[in-house]
């Protein structure tokens, strides 16, 4: 699991090849909801932005990958400043946005019947906030793991890295049955991956064993002390 996110999906890169292929079908969407077309200097923006953002992404996943975490965490958080903020509405003029799935909305959005799109920049936040959870376990810096993981859930609810990432910082932090949720969930948006959940989820409760093994020592320790005390008193 610790295998950085590259690639976009087939199906996610033929719907964004399908409406590349018909633009002014994005544009008269944009006109007929009353919301202002993007001009072609602010395009021309949008277009460097993305194409510099995965360039930068990129440079963080060949980092990762030669075990130079610290230059990849720069790297993607380079990454995240070409693109907060990005004009969504130009993404959709450019083609370069599809309709977002429900499973890969967050409850919250399902329930509220939000509608939205997802898009490219989107799933490259998405990929490289799940990259950067990697990175912070790699250093054992759980709670940021934990933090950047869930910001990658965020975009795509079903991200099973993200959570397999979550779910062992959790772990690591002594959340238990949080993690155990994680785990879970992985099983049900991610069948084939269901073996390696389980794993997990057998080390986390064996290591849940131990810790609390130490801990009743250290309490029977300090019973102990105190009876001797008392007892010379």
């Amino acid at each position: 699991m610790s295998t950085p996110d590259t690639s976009i999906s087939t199906t996610q890169a033929s719907e964004i090849i399908e409406s590349v292929s018909s633009p002014g079908v994005v544009q008269d969407s944009l006109r007929d909801a009353n919301v202002k077309v993007p001009t072609q200097a602010e395009l021309s923006t949008v277009e460097s932005k993305l194409a510099t953002a995965r360039s930068k992404k990129d440079t963080g996943d060949a980092a990762f990958k030669v075990g130079d975490v610290k230059s990849a965490l720069r790297s993607y958080h380079e990454t995240l400043l070409y693109l907060h903020g990005i004009d969504k509405n130009a993404l959709k003029s450019l083609g370069l946005a599809v309709p977002s799935s429900p499973s890969s909305m967050s409850a919250v959005d399902q329930a509220a019947g939000a509608k939205d799109v997802t898009t490219e920049a989107d799933m490259i936040l998405e990929k490289v906030y799940a990259n950067m959870s990697a990175c912070h376990i790699k250093q054992e810096n759980w709670k940021r793991a934990v933090d950047t993981a869930d910001k990658a859930l965020g975009k795509n609810a079903s991200n099973s890295k993200a959570l397999f990432r979550k779910a062992k910082a959790l772990g690591e932090l002594g959340f238990f049955e949080k993690a155990e949720i994680a785990l879970n969930e992985i099983k049900k948006v991610a069948p084939k991956e269901a073996p390696m959940a389980d794993a997990e989820l057998a080390r986390q409760r064996a290591m849940d064993r131990e810790r609390q093994k130490a801990h009743d020592q250290k309490m029977r320790g300090w019973l102990s002390r105190e009876k001797k005390q008392a007892a010379s008193e």
